[in-house]
């Protein structure tokens, strides 16, 4: 599967309805496993399976972007830093805005090629340096 923007995410943006602010929302990402299937039609934090986070595996244990910054379409962040990453092996990571709740928290992007097996220890995801950064528009 190749990186996506959720659909429901991209409606979002158009319709301007439950918009996602990158400056003032909690945007956090989270690791799932090759056992996550994406799906267009998944569009909550609750439809995502088999997730691995800082220390566990629900919505809470997903790391905060810090200092987005949004540029000509083009989201980026600081490198994110997970300090204690157990489980099975990654496939992908996933952006999801923290309403609190995990059927009201919107999914945002799965992003493709991140793969490593998690030893206990501390992974740390450096954006993309180049053009696309975390993801353009």
């Amino acid at each position: 599967m190749a990186s996506a923007l959720y659909p429901l995410f991209k409606q979002k943006l158009l319709s301007q309805v439950d918009a996602i602010d990158f400056d003032a929302d909690t945007v956090r990402c989270i690791f799932v496993t090759s056992t996550y299937v994406y799906s267009a039609l998944h569009d909550f934090f609750a439809d995502l399976t088999n997730t691995i986070g800082d220390g566990g595996t629900g919505r809470a244990n997903g790391e905060v972007l810090v200092s987005p910054t949004l540029t000509d379409g083009v989201l980026d962040a600081a490198d994110t830093v997970f300090a204690a990453v157990t489980g099975a092996a990654v496939n992908a990571i996933v952006l999801y805005k923290d309403s609190g709740v995990d059927a009201t928290s919107p999914l945002i992007a799965y992003i493709d090629g991140i793969s490593f097996t998690p030893n206990g220890g501390q992974v740390t995801i450096q954006w993309d340096a180049g053009a696309a950064k975390i993801f353009a528009l």
